[in-house]
Parts: structure tokens; sequence; C-alpha cells
């Protein structure tokens, strides 16, 4: 799937910048970290450092999802956000649009997850190997055949939140790996990092920074 690789030729969106962080909106389709090979060069990361030159990498998120990214300014606010992430002391807030309506307005997936060896990148649900994996969702809208869900992932494992809705019988609209029939035919993932709640490395305080979904 990674050969046709055709990344989107937006402008680079800046949510925030200042002396330690930089949080951008990445588009769909965007790798966030270059792949092995001279076609899958272009990436976030590439893109944000022809503008900013000591960007430095705190996380990332999947290709074909979009919404809030930060990378870190400085050396000293990398081992402060990445200790954050470790220790799952950020927040993360994601829309997504799903096939069909959950029965129940609200719930969690508790779910372990592990590679899908022979398909990989795939990830599948395994109870006895598997990592463990948590999110928490909530219905926004019925829209008939589908409904919009916000996702409150608790870990941060591959394909949580994509293998997590599938568990649920909801697989995320347009998903290319998981996604089924009518539910695949859209032009692309509807998935989207809403919001990202952080400790700033520049004296503690808690910021929120927000990117509405396009979709």
């Amino acid at each position: 799937m990674e050969t046709d690789y055709t990344p989107p030729q937006d402008p680079l969106v800046v949510l925030h910048e200042d002396a330690e962080v930089l949080l951008v909106d990445k588009p769909a389709g965007l790798l966030s970290v270059p792949g092995k090979g001279e076609h899958l060069s272009d990436c976030l990361l590439a893109r944000v450092q022809t503008v900013f030159p000591d960007a430095l990498l705190v996380h990332r998120l999947d290709r074909d999802t979009s919404g809030v990214m930060i990378f870190a300014l400085t050396p000293y606010a990398q081992r402060h956000l990445g200790l954050q992430f470790e220790k799952r002391m950020t927040r993360k807030t994601y829309v997504a649009r799903v096939w069909g309506v959950p029965a129940e307005k609200t719930g969690t997936v508790d779910l372990p997850l592990i590679v899908d060896w022979p398909n990989r990148p795939l990830q599948m649900v395994d109870h006895e190997n598997g990592r463990s994996a948590q999110t928490d969702w909530r219905v926004l809208k019925d829209e008939g055949d589908t409904s919009r869900i916000r996702l409150s992932p608790k870990t941060g494992r591959s394909h949580q939140l994509r293998v997590h809705m599938l568990a649920l019988g909801h697989p995320i609209l347009g998903d290319p790996f998981y996604a089924t029939g009518p539910a695949r035919e859209f032009d692309r993932l509807m998935l989207h990092s809403e919001e990202l709640r952080f400790n700033h490395p520049q004296g503690g305080h808690s910021t929120r920074i927000r990117s509405k979904a396009p979709f």
C-alpha cells in the first residue's frame, strides 16, 4: 500500500509556536516520519524541519490520520514531552466517523493488541500475548448509517483506535486496513487528532491545543 504513496501538498499549518514547542496540523495521507526508501522520504518531520530546523520528533500519528501533532524545539523540551507521553501524562482526544451507530452512548474498549505478523502492519486483539490497550469512546452524533464518535485513548498502541472500533463492530470509515464494503468507500480515513493536552516544558502549566476535524 505504501508503494503508491502520493502525499498531499498542503501548506504547513502551525497551531502554536513558542521557544520550546511547535504544534502543527498534520494532513491525512502524509507520513509522520520517513519510511524505508527514497519514495517514502516526504514526511511531516522533514517539512517541519525545512521551516524549523531545530524541530525534534516527540510522537507520531498514522499516515492516514490527520490533526494535532507536537514537536520539540529544544532537546530539553523533547525529553520533557517524551517522558509525559511515556508516563501517559498527556491527554489525546480524537474525532472519528464510524460505520453504524453503537447501541450505547458511551463506553470503554479494553482489549490487548499485538502485531498481526503475517499481515504487517496490521494489528489484532490477542488476549494471551497482546499489550494492554484501553480506549474511552462517546457518541457525538447519530448520522443514520454512520455516527460521529469522540475517542480518548488511555494507551498509545499502534492502530489502537482503528482496531478497537473494529472490535466494537463499528470500523472507522475509509480505513484501508480494517474497513470493508461500503465502510471503506470514503476518500480518506475519518480519524482526526482533535486535541492534545500536555504540561508545557517551560513552567509546567497545562496547555491545550485543538484542531477542528475537516470532515
